[in-house]
């Protein structure tokens, strides 16, 4: 790659970056644009889709002049974005109202539906997983039983970086990684019809996207996308993978019992491994090739927290949530001198239990200062974290520990995850993982690297974080009561959301009534075309 570029386009769920990497990795120019969420009532979450097309071609300009580099030094773009939520096309490619981010609970439920007539059970086995208030076919049960206008003008399901690409390059399509977030069966790891069936949704088979591999080219950019961004036309598009995955290749992890911790908006904890174990403690995923699964334990509660910290008690232009962060160091220093005992439940857009769990704060006092909850909120996320590393551990025999995201290149924070996990922690030279592990699905596409395999191992740790005996036993401790105040609270929890309760137990309800009474299905105003684009689609799919 004489003289050449790979950009990784990563679309979070609060903002969109445009990475530029040489091929050792290293970062040449960023671009960042934020997004807005939107909260147009109770329990839902949505952006404009459009908006997202924006912000991502304003962030691969800001990438080229923050590199000083033209659209001809890319020699190819990866792409990458959060899972699961929904952005929904029609025929014709366009947006099908506003996309549901991963943020959203409006399908709740659906999901308790499921899981009071055994639904859930069956889905774990066949598809490997339980499916969330947020997975894709959750809100397409949804859509189906709430809005079956929308649901019978769908085109496409599609994810946050399938609507990306597809801005790129023109071209419907997903990748082995994203497709199994509920369409997939766990052990043949294609679409499955009869897994769509059990959840009432079958109709929605001919929709689905063609499936490629991450490091196959999935189309060129086009000349609008090309005027848009600043990059060529012709630029070569790789497939990309789910950001979960990405950073598991952007860290090096690539093999079995390796675990990656990606401390973002959600709890990410995951591994690979060489055969499906399917449990209700994470989801059972494709991993980056036929044959390979990805076990991901995750829950909406991880650095969201310390957004809505910065929200409630920042300052307009006082940087933004890192460095509002960055501003509170001696506040921590002198809370984590102190004897405080807060607890912090970090559950303010979901948690890994199955009741409908809140946020909360616990044990504040009058002598509590910012820094004592600052605390408290950043040991509530670790704990979250480590509920889902035991469970992966009682499964998987974890051979090295990277974390990313979330500030997790603070010492602070790195050594806190360390102490609480009783695990070595180890933070890698690159703070852009999930974006590099696109980048390095484009290297593969365009030849410059061999496999993912071989690019991964350019991943250099900068940092090892120890446990420390001293402060793991006290870290042991507050763990221990952060679980028993979970097990008194839990038994409120329906008490506290008696009127969120009440508005989705009616929409399950609509939702059962609504699939026994309706025939609708996706295109069912034009069965023919369905038929045919179904023909069409079968050949391409894995």
């Amino acid at each position: 790659m004489s003289g050449g570029y790979l950009l990784g386009l990563d679309g979070g769920s609060s903002s969109t970056k445009a990475v530029i990497f040489d091929e050792r990795g290293r970062v040449a120019g960023v671009g960042r644009e934020c997004v807005a969420l939107e909260h147009p009532q109770a329990h839902r979450v949505e952006r404009d889709m459009a908006q997202v097309w924006q912000s991502a071609a304003e962030a691969i300009r800001r990438a080229l002049k923050d590199a000083g580099l033209g659209g001809g030094d890319i020699v190819a773009v990866g792409v990458t974005g959060h899972g699961d939520g929904l952005y929904p096309v029609d025929r014709q490619g366009q947006p099908l109202g506003r996309a549901v981010t991963s943020l959203d609970s409006r399908a709740a439920g659906v999901v308790e539906r499921w899981r009071q007539s055994g639904v859930q059970d069956q889905a774990l086995a066949h598809l490997g997983q339980v499916p969330f208030a947020f997975s894709p076919v959750s809100l397409l049960a949804w859509m189906q039983a709430r809005q079956p206008e929308r649901y019978a003008a769908l085109g496409h399901p599609l994810s946050c970086k399938d609507w990306l690409r597809l801005k790129l390059t023109g071209e419907v399509t997903t990748d082995f990684t994203e497709a199994s977030t509920g369409y997939t069966d766990v052990t043949s790891q294609r679409y499955s019809r009869e897994g769509l069936a059990l959840l009432g949704i079958e109709s929605v088979f001919p929709a689905l996207p063609a499936v490629r591999l991450p490091e196959e080219i999935a189309g060129y950019v086009t000349p609008e996308a090309a005027a848009m961004t600043g990059l060529v036309a012709g630029t070569p598009v790789a497939t990309g993978l789910h950001d979960v995955t990405a950073s598991a290749v952007g860290l090096g992890n690539v093999e079995a019992n390796m675990l990656t911790i990606a401390a973002g908006t959600f709890s990410i904890n995951e591994v690979f491994s060489a055969s499906p174990h399917p449990d209700a403690r994470w989801a059972t995923r494709n991993g980056l090739r036929p044959g390979q699964w990805m076990n991901m334990a995750i829950s909406p509660a991880s650095s969201s927290n310390l957004e809505w910290f910065h929200r409630q008690w920042g300052q307009p232009g006082d940087g933004g949530t890192a460095a509002f962060l960055a501003d509170m160091e001696s506040a921590l220093d002198e809370a984590f001198a102190s004897h405080s005992r807060l607890i912090y439940h970090p559950f303010l857009y979901g948690s890994p239990y199955a009741a409908p769990a809140s946020a909360g704060l616990f044990g504040l006092q009058g002598w509590h200062e910012r820094g004592h909850v600052l605390r408290a909120i950043l040991e509530g996320v670790v704990f979250n974290h480590r509920v889902h590393v035991d469970a992966l551990a009682s499964r998987f025999t974890i051979r090295r520990t990277r974390i990313t995201g979330g500030g997790s290149h603070s010492p602070r924070l790195a050594q806190l995850f360390a102490d609480i996990l009783g695990r070595e922690v180890e933070t890698s030279a690159t703070q852009e993982a999930a974006a590099w592990g696109a980048a390095i699905c484009a290297g593969v596409a365009s030849g410059v690297f061999e496999s993912i395999d071989a690019a991964a191992t350019t991943c250099e740790i900068d940092h090892r974080y120890p446990p420390q005996t001293g402060n793991q036993r006290e870290c042991q401790r507050r763990f221990e009561r952060y679980q028993r105040s979970i097990d008194a609270l839990s038994s409120l929890w329906d008490e506290l959301n008696v009127k969120a309760d009440a508005t989705l137990s009616a929409e399950a309800s609509t939702a059962e009534t609504s699939s026994v009474e309706k025939s609708s299905s996706v295109g069912a105003s034009d069965s023919r075309l369905a038929h045919d684009t179904l023909s069409a689609k079968e050949s391409k799919r894995l």
